[in-house]
């Protein structure tokens, strides 16, 4: 199984960036998936869900800002965001949840996003 996530880098204040993961090795139209991010000193938390259905979740802090979208015909979750804070600045994760479980059954390697001016 692999996550593969790119898209981070450098951006100023109100700026914009597209994250992108790749799933293989799984049945991903079963499973949830989901970005979560870790600033640093800090836990990992989730920033946004989608569904196998397309239902979405996101966390108050990005709401409005942050939009998490799918496409299982590629295997690809994509998290489009918007209006970055430095707060916003972490490394970015994209998780796979199976059905079956409580918890991100996989994850990804990570990507830096650094929003600084």
């Amino acid at each position: 199984v692999q996550l593969v996530e790119s898209g981070g880098g450098l951006v100023q204040p109100g700026g914009s960036l597209t994250l992108s993961c790749a799933a293989s090795g799984i049945t991903f139209n079963i499973y949830t998936m989901a970005w979560y991010r870790q600033a640093p000193g800090k836990q990992r938390e989730l920033v946004a869900a989608i569904t196998p259905g397309g239902s979405t979740n996101y966390a108050d802090s990005v709401k409005g800002r942050f939009t998490i979208s799918r496409t299982n015909a590629n295997n690809t979750v994509s998290l489009q965001i918007n209006s970055l804070k430095p707060d916003d600045t972490g490394v970015y994760y994209c998780s796979a949840r199976h059905p079956w479980t409580p918890s991100p059954s996989y994850w990804g390697q990570g990507t830096q996003v650094t929003v600084s001016s």
